[in-house]
Parts: C-alpha cells; sequence; structure tokens
C-alpha cells in the first residue's frame, strides 16, 4: 500500500495549509492525504481545484455581496471596497465579510491602482512597455529583449492590480486572485472585486 493512502496528517499540517490557502478543513485534509504529506504539493493541489471551481463560475452573475471598509490606526488612511457574490445569504456569511475586510486592508496597505489587467488602459500599457523597453540593454537578441520586457510588465502588473498582488497577510506568497480562488472555492460561489476607493489625509 502506497504512502499517499496510509498517510495521516497531524492537526498541525492542516492547520498550516488552511492558513495558507483558506480551504476548509476536511479538503486540506484529503489534499495532504493525496500528497503523501507533502505541503507543497498539497497546496498546488488546492489551488488547481480552486481555480478549476472558479473557472465554472465565472460566467455566473454575482450582484449580491458588501461593500466592506478599512480604516488603519489612526484614521489617516482608509479604503473602501465593493465585492460581489451571487447570493445574500453567501453574502452575510462570516466567511464572505472576513474576505471582504482582507481585501479592504490590502488596498490600504498595498495601493494598488486597478482591480486588474482588463481595467488598464492600452494606451497606459502601451506607454509602461515602451518605458521598459528602454531600461534594456543594447544588443539583447529579439527573444531575450521580449522576455525580459514581459518579466518586468509583470512584475509591475503585480505592483499595480489588486488581485495580482501578494496577499498582505500571507507567507506563502499567496496572490489576491489565489485568496478569492479559495474562498469561492469553499462558498461555491463565483465572487469578484467590482471597484474600490482608498483615502489618505491631505492626499
Amino acid at each position: 500500500m502506497s504512502s499517499q493512502t496510509t498517510y495521516k496528517p497531524s492537526a498541525e499540517e492542516v492547520k498550516n495549509l488552511r492558513e495558507a490557502t483558506q480551504a476548509g478543513m476536511i479538503e486540506c485534509r484529503n489534499a495532504l492525504v493525496h500528497a503523501g504529506g507533502d505541503f507543497e504539493k498539497a497546496k498546488a493541489t488546492l489551488a488547481a481545484a480552486g481555480a478549476e471551481k472558479l473557472a465554472k463560475k465565472a460566467e455566473r452573475a454575482a450582484n449580491q455581496g458588501l461593500i466592506e471598509s478599512y480604516v488603519h490606526a489612526g484614521g489617516k488612511i482608509a479604503s473602501l471596497v465593493e465585492v460581489n457574490c451571487e447570493t445574500d445569504f453567501v453574502a452575510r456569511g462570516e466567511k464572505f465579510s472576513g474576505l471582504a475586510k482582507d481585501i479592504a486592508m490590502q488596498i490600504v496597505a498595498m495601493s494598488p491602482t486597478y482591480v486588474d489587467r482588463t481595467a488598464i488602459p492600452e494606451e497606459t500599457i502601451a506607454r509602461k512597455r515602451a518605458e521598459l523597453e528602454g531600461q534594456v540593454p543594447a544588443g539583447k537578441p529579439p527573444e531575450v529583449k521580449e522576455k525580459i520586457i514581459t518579466g518586468k510588465l509583470e512584475k509591475w502588473f503585480a505592483d499595480v492590480c489588486l488581485i495580482d498582488q501578494a496577499f498582505v497577510k500571507s507567507d506563502s506568497g499567496q496572490t489576491v486572485a489565489e485568496l478569492i480562488a479559495s474562498v469561492a472555492g469553499v462558498l461555491g460561489e463565483n465572487i469578484k472585486v467590482k471597484r474600490f476607493a482608498r483615502f489618505a489625509l491631505g492626499e
């Protein structure tokens, strides 16, 4: 019998995986069992499952949700964010409310400019690409130059797009998009960030 079918994860392992992925306890335990205790493999399995569930839900209407706020200590920086889901029942739940609060806090902490890449005007991306092209040392082969530009553009997206940013409460490199996908997988609904605003005193 293989180790994959006999491995019994500890409560601490399940807890750590749940904190890293936001998946349910049973899902985390099963992922660890099938991964034979390999944390990264179990995490990847849950991420893939979450992405698959999210893809199936992506076309479903998300017209319910919450407008959540977060005010940083001292009252000098705050945010408002609208997070949508499919039903009022889910919108009133603790897990969805917690997600919306975490996203509002992310906006205060990391100051994104756009919700996602589709919100960036094409001319803005074109200007950024031209800027990055100018930073590539002369003499690089075209394919190498393009790879460098693409890499730099991805880093820029990760800075300015909310859902591409690394989630501030995660130590595992989880992005906001992955956080949303994991919660959507658990709740069984399509979840989207529609819009946000960030306020800083004096700006």
